[in-house]
């Protein structure tokens, strides 16, 4: 069984039964079976699937909302965000799909025709995170519907209660249940779930974990795709607004309790403007209000993970012992819950745990720098490659630092932000592959070449 705790309070929410290695193997044989009659449907019968599956969203925001703060502690008023953007995602698919997925004729000359069609890979895995449930899910099932495959999609056990809301919600909307199989428990059920013989894995999740998955699907040559961490860095130049960019930039680093993948996780400030910006970045973080996730005012939730309370405290302590100066927060608070302060280090330097990794909490370092050229190389001395930023009043100063940077989606005078219309991606040990955009609607599909010669 698999237990389903709050991690505000610590109470037990639900305990679900979990897949085994035969149950697995069952609804891998029932997608496959299935997905070929999905694949003959016109695109339109599963467009209209997918339209229903969000007129079924809007119509139950209010519960999924809830559902979903009360097992991954997000703030209420952040999973009506998270539902609300899902809403424009699926719009963006379902107004690009048409296009993406038809037929294209290259070539028509002496009676030689060539053509490239779009089809599907058959059946996917989809190992999803707890973080953002609805958008990290739904950059890959809904292409991956709408391209004729079969999803085989297993949920973070940490938001298995959403994750059987959504399969809910696909089947009330008239895609198979064959098609589209949730799969309920932790570990060892995504390790069954990756012995299947699927045709492609679309990962979220750690470095640590990705790597262990490329290393075992390699060989079996394979769609992979793997989303995985960040480190993410901006900076703040000398001729900002600096109340402006303290303000974007706490939100950026403490949204979703900072457990997002391109939460800005480094800040490196100009030494002009250095003390004045930290003055008025922490007067920003400590505005931040801790409290009950189902309050509307809350801004700062709970930790989903109570391990990551371990990680956060080590970094902390890593700090402080290095001559990092803690300017607000460094501790847990004290039980019922996985709560730990919003909290903000200056006189960092990369000796430290802090600016080398991931966090995936409420904690930010603030280095101060001598200029855009040391700024940039400190930005790139990561393992990592998600997203990087810049605040400067200067476009041509932007396009310069930026195109300097090794990293999947760069910022101009903003950050933590996703858009449908762009791909996502990463470098290094960021991931490999994309979701969104046209492209991320392209990767769940084969490319087929046509020499077509008239008799």
């Amino acid at each position: 069984m698999l237990k389903v705790t709050n991690p505000a309070n610590g109470s037990t929410i639900a305990e679900l039964a979990t897949d085994t290695t035969q149950s697995v193997a069952v609804k891998y044989r029932a997608a496959r079976a299935a997905q070929p009659a999905w694949a003959r449907l016109p695109l339109e019968h599963r467009l209209a699937c997918i339209r229903r599956f969000r007129e079924g969203v809007v119509g139950h925001l209010e519960r999924l909302a809830a559902v979903l703060t009360s097992e991954v502690g997000k703030p209420i008023r952040q999973s009506r965000n998270e539902l609300n953007g899902l809403l424009g995602r699926i719009d963006f698919f379902l107004g690009a799909a048409g296009e993406t997925l038809a037929a294209r004729a290259v070539f028509d000359a002496d009676g030689m025709r060539e053509r490239i069609t779009y089809e599907p890979l058959g059946v996917v895995a989809n190992i999803s995170a707890w973080n953002y449930p609805y958008f990290v899910g739904a950059n890959v099932f809904v292409p991956a519907l709408l391209g004729g495959n079969g999803v085989l999609y297993k949920p973070s056990e940490y938001a298995a209660l959403t994750g059987l809301e959504i399969g809910n919600l696909l089947h009330a909307a008239g895609v198979p249940q064959d098609v589209f199989q949730v799969i309920v428990g932790a570990g060892e059920a995504g390790g069954a779930l990756l012995a299947q013989p699927v045709d492609g894995v679309f990962f979220t999740g750690s470095h640590a974990t990705g790597a262990k998955i490329a290393q075992a699907i390699g060989p079996r040559m394979i769609r992979l795709q793997l989303e995985l961490g960040g480190k993410d860095p901006t900076y703040v130049c000398d001729d900002v607004d600096i109340a402006g960019a303290a303000t974007s930039l706490a939100d950026g680093a403490m949204y979703n309790t900072g457990q997002s993948c391109c939460s800005v996780e480094r800040i490196y400030v100009h030494e002009r403007i250095h003390d004045a910006f930290v003055e008025a970045f922490v007067r920003e973080v400590k505005g931040l209000r801790i409290g009950d996730p189902t309050d509307e005012s809350s801004y700062i939730g709970p930790l989903t993970r109570e391990a990551q309370l371990e990680v956060l405290e080590a970094q902390v302590a890593d700090a402080r012992r290095k001559g990092a100066r803690l300017l607000a927060g460094g501790r847990r608070l004290d039980p019922p819950g996985n709560w730990f302060e919003p909290t903000v280090f200056s006189q960092v330097d990369h000796g430290m745990a802090l600016m080398r990794e991931e966090s995936f909490g409420p904690i930010i370092g603030i280095q101060k720098v001598a200029g855009d050229d040391e700024a940039v190389r400190l930005m790139n001395e990561t393992e990592y490659g998600l997203t990087a930023g810049v605040y400067t009043q200067d476009a041509a100063r932007a396009e310069r630092i930026l195109a300097q940077v090794a990293a999947g989606s760069v910022y101009w005078n903003c950050c933590d932000r996703v858009s449908p219309r762009l791909p996502w991606s990463g470098v290094k040990h960021s991931g490999i592959g994309l979701t969104l955009s046209t492209y991320g609607i392209e990767t769940f599909t084969r490319l087929k070449a046509w020499h077509l010669r008239t008799p």
